[in-house]
């Protein structure tokens, strides 16, 4: 018999997204969440947690270069990276391609969500074992707030302010980033919707910038994401993400990519007016 199975995301009391569902190979409960990992009929393997989701196979990359290659091709020498979350694996895997990277650390709350990636979704999940990985699971909150590291850049690689990313929101958790972040550090994190969320990316921001001296929001275009149009926060202690960006560094880098280059990296940070004007006097714009 073909079973007729489709998967709905939520997202508000109004916006939902349904996928096609060929088989659910995982699904279990954590201490914090409901993980899934299901085969869609046009999207790939995917990860979701909470019934929200985090990854597809077939626009992953997306996500991961543009949360990953902006800070990484802003600062001069990254070579201590912490990734907060992440647990699919994506980010880490795209930060292991930078040369200059010596250790990648990740610290992810949920192992269970680690473990299905491993097992199900190698395509993220390939790198968690390389060498210059250094796996933590445990609490991303606690780990800046105790760590004696310096980080060159900080990657949040959070879900949505609720459940266990609620405090990856706070401004005592980004005065923790701050401290253990070098002289010249970046902080990139999960920056929400424009769209429908413009509210969280108002807090977030006005967090950002009650720490860092420098801050900004840059957005991208990816499928499965409520509104297809989802940003990412930058901050830092020193760079601008354009002015200080050196586009012979990619070409350089002899990386090939699938979303991100060079003049996407620039344009990434003009934004729609209308996002202008909710951020007015929250990003800087120069």
């Amino acid at each position: 018999m073909h079973s007729d199975l489709w998967i709905e995301e939520k997202f508000s009391d109004f916006l939902g997204l349904r996928i096609k569902v060929e088989k659910v190979l995982f699904s279990g409960k954590s201490e914090f969440q409901t993980v899934d990992v299901v085969e869609t009929k046009g999207h790939g393997k995917m990860l979701l947690n909470d019934g929200l989701i985090m990854v597809t196979e077939r626009d992953e990359f997306a996500y991961h270069d543009m949360i990953s290659h902006v800070p990484l091709f802003v600062h001069p020498n990254p070579k201590n990276v912490l990734v907060i979350g992440g647990g699919d694996g994506g980010t880490a895997r795209e930060v292991l391609r930078h040369a200059s990277v010596e250790k990648c650390t990740m610290v992810e709350i949920d192992g269970m969500v680690v473990d299905a990636c491993k097992q199900h979704i190698p395509q993220t999940s390939k790198d968690l074992e390389h060498p210059k990985m250094n796996l933590i699971i445990g609490d991303g909150v606690q780990f800046v707030k105790e760590t004696n590291e310096k980080f060159d850049v900080i990657i949040v690689d959070s879900t949505d302010p609720i459940g266990p990313a609620q405090p990856l929101f706070g401004e005592e958790f980004y005065q923790d980033v701050y401290n253990c972040l070098s002289e010249d550090g970046i902080v990139v994190s999960q920056g929400e919707s424009s769209w429908y969320a413009m509210d969280i990316q108002q807090s977030l921001l006005k967090v950002l910038n009650a720490v860092f001296p420098n801050s900004y929001l840059y957005s991208f275009s990816n499928l499965t994401y409520p509104g297809g149009l989802w940003s990412f926060t930058f901050a830092s202690k020193k760079y601008h993400p354009c002015h200080d960006f050196n586009p012979e560094r990619v070409k350089n880098s002899g990386l090939a990519f699938d979303y991100y280059n060079a003049n996407l990296h620039r344009a990434a940070f003009a934004l729609p007016s209308f996002a202008l004007k909710g951020l007015d006097g929250l990003i800087d714009n120069d």
